[in-house]
């Protein structure tokens, strides 16, 4: 499955959000799952994914050139800016966690190894970061079943036919 540009099924946040615990719910719940995958979204059309291949613009050397963001389009810098409030949300200690599972895919045996974490440790760190994007996007409040509309009005406010 493929959604804007990439893969989802390549996400560690899609594994998690439906591999099935203990209580038989999901680890991660959909707010959650949705903040990452959001994050994602910014992190791509910001244009901060590594390149893989060479580029072969041409121009000469000293002129013109590459000149980061100034050549960048106005979805790529509001990405940024996007990005960037979100990190800023969550805090440094969550940030670099986050950028390398849900932008960078990398795994949480992966993380844990590079930054010499107890093992399934940077399975709860993930989610407290995760908690706290999704209430940065607001995600928290869409996803409580309570908040839901059930009829408008109240239960006396029947219209009447004149």
């Amino acid at each position: 499955m493929t959604q804007a540009g990439y893969n989802l099924d390549e996400s560690p946040l899609a594994r998690l959000a439906t591999r099935r615990g203990r209580e038989a719910s999901a680890f991660l719940s959909e707010a959650e799952a949705m903040a990452g995958e959001r994050l994602r979204a910014d992190f791509t059309r910001a244009q901060l994914t590594p390149s893989v291949s060479q580029s072969w613009e041409w121009s000469p050397r000293g002129q013109g050139g590459r000149n980061g963001a100034g050549d960048l389009s106005d979805s790529a810098l509001d990405a940024r800016r996007r990005l960037d409030r979100a990190l800023e949300a969550v805090g440094p200690e969550l940030s670099g966690l986050l950028l390398d599972i849900c932008c960078f895919l990398k795994g949480l045996e992966t993380v844990e190894r590079e930054r010499r974490w107890p093992a399934r440790s940077a399975k709860l760190v993930l989610k407290m970061g995760l908690a706290g994007l999704a209430r940065h996007y607001g995600f928290e409040r869409r996803a409580a079943p309570e908040g839901r509309i059930r009829r408008w009005g109240t239960p006396d406010s029947k219209p009447r036919v004149l």
